[in-house]
């Protein structure tokens, strides 16, 4: 019985941090007196743990604010030099390492390029933990200042026991991630499905703030998306909900990477985008995909072109595929990013909102937004990095 005492009044002092910790994250800078309205803690409370964690260095007074009675009231902030997340997003063209303070200020990055044909698993670990140690350098920061690397990767995510991935475009089938990396370091690890890491930045960050029911879909060279309900990622059973682009548009239609066929994937991918110009005739110049998409968007601009058909074509299943997503979930919010996304979304949103118009019940779509991403294309890195962040957050800083 005793134990069971000692267990709760231990519970109770990390959800007491966890709350003033989080309360301050994501809306401080705040004094002690706005912190025990937020949090609903007892001043006596909030003055006990907040004296703990400026004693831990993970909470700084930061100044004063007039008060209309009495003294001044003395400003807290969470320290953003108290520990360190990296971020890394495994791309199909490249892997890209972040390092940030707990500000989320970014403070080094590094890529280094795939090739988009081939992802040997060895070959994506050694890439990864080559930039976990460059950006590492590049910030002078040590390791046991990392509270933690996310990673985010494509394909599904399996947690237990062990972290595995199923990537079929990557050609990956139970790659044990996790275990290949800890060959490598010693860092703490989190891995999650790239959508998942950008629908957790924008949600924290971007355009899903203050949102409950989202919808984020990534479009790169593969398309997937997050589901955010309640707050909170749906990653389904087991880790599988978001797969987007593996929903069928076009019943018989194009073979996709994954092997079935009519994937919305094989339709608005940039991979998929730039084959089905280059089969209609136009030509691809450039050597990447990014600049070879532009391009392409940009003809698209001259009514008439294979751009312009192409283009069309592609926000005709997009809008559709949204349209469904609207239909079945009602979100608050479609939210469009990913750089292929964003190449087409800039132009073209307004042309998105209308196909996916035609596809949706009247109702829903009167009240659900679609809008884009305000992270730009790093939002998947940033977002990885979220995932340390969080369970020092959750932890109380523990």
């Amino acid at each position: 019985m005793a134990q069971r005492r000692r267990g709760t009044v231990r519970d109770l002092r990390r959800d007491n941090r966890s709350a003033l910790l989080r309360a301050l994250y994501f809306s401080g800078p705040r004094s002690r007196q706005e912190l025990a309205e937020a949090t609903g803690l007892s001043q006596a409370s909030v003055s006990n743990v907040t004296r703990e964690l400026i004693r831990d260095g993970i909470v700084a007074e930061i100044g004063s604010v007039d008060s209309e009675v009495g003294r001044p009231r003395v400003l807290l902030q969470v320290n953003p030099e108290h520990g360190y997340v990296v971020g890394v997003d495994v791309g199909e063209t490249r892997v890209q390492v972040e390092l940030f303070d707990l500000a989320m200020t970014e403070r080094a990055k590094a890529a280094f390029p795939l090739d988009p044909a081939r992802h040997p698993a060895p070959e994506v670990v050694s890439r990864i933990l080559a930039g976990i140690e460059a950006v590492l350098a590049d910030g002078g920061v040590p390791h046991e200042a990392i509270l933690g690397v996310g990673i985010g990767v494509p394909g599904v995510v399996q947690q237990r026991p062990e972290v595995v991935v199923d990537a079929q475009t990557f050609g990956w089938d139970r790659v044990p991630l996790e275990r290949m990396l800890r060959a490598g370091t010693g860092l703490p690890l989190l891995i999650d499905n790239g959508a998942n890491t950008m629908g957790q930045a924008e949600l924290w960050f971007g355009a899903g703030r203050g949102a409950q029911n989202t919808v984020v879909g990534l479009i790169g060279s593969g398309v997937g998306a997050a589901i955010i309900a309640q707050g909170t990622a749906d990653r389904g059973l087991p880790a599988s909900a978001g797969e987007w682009g593996h929903t069928p548009v076009v019943v018989g239609g194009r073979t996709c990477r994954c092997g079935n066929v009519g994937c919305l994937e094989a339709y608005v991918g940039a991979e998929a985008m730039l084959a089905r110009y280059a089969e209609a005739g136009g030509t691809v110049t450039a050597a990447d995909q990014e600049s070879a998409l532009a391009a392409m968007i940009l003809e698209a601009g001259t009514p008439g072109t294979v751009g312009a058909l192409v283009v069309e074509e592609t926000i005709c299943y997009l809008g559709a595929a949204i349209g469904g997503l609207i239909n079945l979930l009602n979100p608050e919010r479609v939210i469009l990013g990913g750089w292929a996304g964003l190449l087409l979304g800039e132009t073209y949103l307004d042309a998105i909102r209308e196909a996916a118009r035609g596809h949706a019940l009247r109702h829903p779509f009167a009240t659900t937004s679609i809008e884009l991403c305000t992270l730009g294309p790093d939002a998947v890195a940033l977002g990885a990095a979220t995932l340390p962040l969080e369970l020092f957050l959750n932890s109380g800083g523990g």
